[in-house]
């Protein structure tokens, strides 16, 4: 089940390591995990067949590894925080947050088979999954729903968190995701940088008003535990 955390691999294209990462990400996002075979990750990254067990163990292992550095890549470029300090306000968490995720679904300057990795990994699960929920999406939740706690209050339950978690996040993924059918409707609409920022003020805006509202409700004695 993945139990080993992998060492980060050298950035450096030049090196065998990266290349066969490069080569397996695109591979295995054109067939699939089930269907890429590791002849065909070595011959698109120029290496022997024997360097997949070299580097990283097995066909799994280089799977869960290309996984792994797309959400590594988008920490790195796109920090949650975004820069904020200590004293930073629980509506200014909230707002770098759904910042910092807007720009991480709709990096351009990421390859292409990134987004198209994660989103096949999620209609055709493997084993890695689990792991890479565990790993990067579990803590994710967590640091936004930390945020959302503080700004529902102490009346809120489990319930209003997890759904105003999961009401925030959809929000920011349906624009990448039904940007096809966005673009159709509203053909004004770019996805540049300046949509983009206006997008995270709106996103903001909505869910700052929509937690109010129900942290408001849940103060109200008759509607507490509902």
């Amino acid at each position: 089940m993945f139990k080993q955390r992998l060492k980060p691999v050298d950035a450096d294209p030049s090196h065998t390591e990266a290349r066969l990462l490069e080569a397996a990400g695109e591979t295995f996002a054109e067939f699939g995990y089930r269907t890429a075979t590791v002849r065909q990750i070595c011959k698109r990254a120029g290496a022997n067949v024997a360097a997949v067990n070299y580097y990283f163990g097995d066909k799994e292992q280089l799977y869960l590894a290309v996984l792994r550095s797309v959400p590594d890549a988008h920490a790195e470029k796109y920090p949650s925080g975004r820069g904020l300090n200590g004293n930073a306000t629980a509506e200014e968490r909230l707002r770098a947050y759904i910042e910092s995720l807007l720009h991480r679904v709709f990096d351009t300057g990421r390859p292409g088979w990134h987004t198209k990795i994660i989103a096949r990994e999620m209609v055709e699960p493997t084993r890695a999954l689990d792991s890479l929920l565990e790993e990067v999406a579990r803590p994710l939740h967590r640091e936004l729903a930390g945020i959302v706690r503080q700004l529902l209050g102490p009346a809120a339950n489990d319930g209003d968190v997890r759904y105003s978690v999961l009401s925030i996040m959809g929000q920011c993924v349906y624009y990448h995701q039904a940007r096809a059918v966005i673009a159709r409707l509203y053909p004004e609409y770019k996805n540049d940088a300046e949509d983009i920022a206006r997008l995270v003020d709106h996103i903001t805006e909505f869910s700052l008003a929509a937690l109010r509202e129900i942290a408001q409700k849940r103060q109200t004695p008759n509607n507490a535990g509902r």
